[in-house]
């Protein structure tokens, strides 16, 4: 009697020879990263970077970087992204160490401070320094933390931007959508910390758990990389007979997405479905077609996978993004060159002690005359009353707290410097 031989199916394949590390920045990030399940995220690299050291002290990470210099004293950044950036660049060496190996870096942090704001962006040119992958999570301030960690947060994920393939972004107000009244504000925050978790899941997933429907390695990165965007995400999950339309009408209500609006205006999206055994070619299908719809003009990467404990459960995880041509982010004294912060203060070099520095007048001061002359009805002074106008040999001193702030340009032009200055008026 011949027995019957089964041809063997292929297994899944597999991105797991892929090198992945995870690096939490600052408090934030730090602590976004103790949240990770180790057991979820095996195989994955942890590391730890902060200029503060009880938070490092009790984070579990495998590699933990304790950046710090004997002018902060041990107190830490005290919410400047500037020094954080300082310190930054003055271990560049040991944060592109800390990435070396990597196939794929992950960044997490919270940007508004100073050490997440400050250190995210340099060690992210660390990290494609050595070939990575980069992709950062991060998450903008409430408006009620005040406009100045706003106004510091947008200027760092201006920089992130610029040197990270992809940043994923965001913005804890947008929590207040899935908030009531009554809830706490450590309940806020754990909601916001398990947002950005789940895009953090998302990603993992796709990079490393086989799939009937392989997202491969190299399709990742011809999609994202170098592309400097900023992407959304959203992840959701539906059970039952009707799973399939009920989270595609979850991921258009889900406020990350903006109601939907973010799939339509992006110009990449991801997808990753997860479902149990029992899931069907139709569902996937169905979920697919849905999402193309409200994504005409975008190019879809999808990866489809089984696992057993998902049985009845359908999970989609979404991440969309716009390419926005990002010109590398001015530093506030590179602002009125157009040179690039990287151009204008070379790693290692000193920033000017003031921002106040007077600027060379286009016209002569003969020009100017005429001009004067012109204005007051064609009455030039004469030569011989002629008064030369000189600037004072003053010393720029320190603008104390407000040395580092943004200069007030309007219409192209720096109102913090006189207008007699700037306009080139003679002062009798």
């Amino acid at each position: 009697m011949k027995t019957k031989t089964e041809t063997p199916v292929a297994a899944p394949e597999s991105n797991q020879t892929r090198s992945v590390k995870i690096i939490g920045v600052g408090g934030a990030g730090v602590s976004l990263l103790d949240t990770l399940p180790g057991d979820e995220f095996a195989g994955a690299g942890f590391v730890a970077v902060n200029t503060d050291a009880p938070s490092l002290d009790a984070s579990a990470a495998a590699v933990k970087i304790h950046l710090e210099t004997k002018l902060m004293r041990g107190l830490g950044t005290g919410g400047d992204p500037e020094r954080g950036r300082a310190i930054a660049e003055e271990q560049f060496s040991t944060l592109k160490t800390a990435c070396e190996s990597a196939d794929v870096v992950l960044i997490i942090a919270g940007l508004g401070g100073g050490a997440g704001s400050g250190i995210s962006p340099v060690l992210a040119r660390a990290a494609k320094e050595t070939g990575a992958l980069v992709l950062a999570f991060v998450t903008l301030p409430f408006l009620c933390e005040g406009n100045r960690r706003h106004q510091q947060a947008q200027q760092s994920l201006e920089h992130l931007k610029s040197v990270a393939d992809g940043v994923i972004c965001l913005p804890s107000q947008k929590t207040f959508k899935l908030i009531d009244e009554n809830t706490s504000v450590l309940e806020t925050f754990r909601i916001t910390g398990g947002l950005l978790v789940e895009g953090i899941r998302g990603v993992w997933q796709l990079l490393t758990r086989p799939g009937l429907i392989q997202i491969h390695f190299d399709d990742l990165c011809a999609l994202v990389r170098n592309r400097h965007s900023e992407s959304v995400f959203a992840c959701v999950e539906a059970a039952g007979a009707g799973r399939s339309r009920e989270v595609v009408e979850k991921l258009l209500a889900h406020p990350l997405l903006d109601e939907g609006r973010a799939l339509a205006e992006s110009d990449a999206v991801l997808v990753s479905l997860l479902g149990g055994k029992d899931l069907t070619m139709a569902e996937v299908n169905r979920v697919m077609e849905q999402i193309g719809r409200h994504c005409e003009h975008a190019q879809i990467i999808m990866g489809a996978a089984v696992d057993a404990e998902m049985k009845n459960h359908l999970s989609v995880t979404v991440i969309a993004a716009k390419h926005n041509p990002v010109a590398p982010a001015e530093s506030p004294a590179a602002g009125q060159s157009g040179e690039p912060a990287e151009q204008a203060f070379p790693r290692g070099a000193a920033r000017p002690s003031s921002r106040c520095m007077p600027q060379a007048n286009p016209f002569s001061l003969q020009q100017r005359e005429q001009t004067l002359a012109k204005n007051a009805g064609g009455r030039a002074r004469k030569s011989g009353s002629r008064m030369r106008q000189e600037q004072l040999p003053l010393a720029i001193i320190s603008k104390g707290r407000f040395d580092k702030s943004e200069p007030t340009i309007h219409k192209g032009e720096d109102l913090d410097i006189p207008t007699y200055l700037r306009r080139g008026v003679p002062l009798n």
